[in-house]
């Protein structure tokens, strides 16, 4: 009966913490992972490590959800209800903040377009530097970011512009959320 009980709380204590999540990373765009649709990329071919992603999907001011304290725009009507279903599966890991940053202990800006799906969770990073740096090692940085994240997490999210960044010049095209 004790370990019965003991399972439970843990189990429970595992899932509230789960649930909470820190300062979704918004910049000047004023939407989380600056208005492109977070269920689209797990639509989009994803490409060999060391070859540059596809470009990620402007979501639109027409289909817009409310998590984490933030506004998410979507393509799409449908993936709009798909991500309001399940929010915690397609919002990016670390709060949309660069999976390679967490790595080495900080909280910096993610850039849309420099993506991958592992495991079926979203990692985004900062520059295509970054993301070669990233790609040498990927399940040992995930593992030394998800233990920076427990201490990072409830911190203030970063307040930088990606798009400000001159590594990131040609790494998009389309300036997301679309109007409609």
């Amino acid at each position: 009966m004790k370990k019965a009980l003991m399972t439970g709380l843990m189990i429970a204590g595992f899932f509230s913490t789960a649930a909470l999540a820190g300062p979704q990373y918004v910049d000047e765009t004023g939407y989380a992972v600056s208005g492109y649709d977070v269920v689209a990329y797990h639509g989009l071919k994803q490409s060999a490590v060391g070859t540059k992603q596809p470009q990620a999907v402007p979501g639109t001011t027409k289909h817009v959800v409310e998590y984490n304290g933030a506004k998410w725009a979507f393509s799409t009507a449908e993936n709009a209800a798909t991500f309001k279903a399940n929010p915690a599966k397609y919002a990016p890991l670390y709060d949309g903040h660069c999976a390679y940053g967490l790595s080495q202990g900080g909280k910096v800006p993610a850039n849309p377009n420099l993506w991958r799906i592992v495991d079926g969770k979203l990692y985004l990073n900062i520059t295509p530097n970054v993301v070669g740096f990233w790609e040498k090692d990927i399940p040992g940085l995930i593992k030394t970011a998800n233990k920076n994240w427990s201490k990072k997490e409830t911190g203030a999210a970063s307040k930088k512009n990606w798009t400000a960044i001159n590594a990131n010049d040609g790494t998009y095209s389309t300036a997301a959320p679309l109007s409609n």
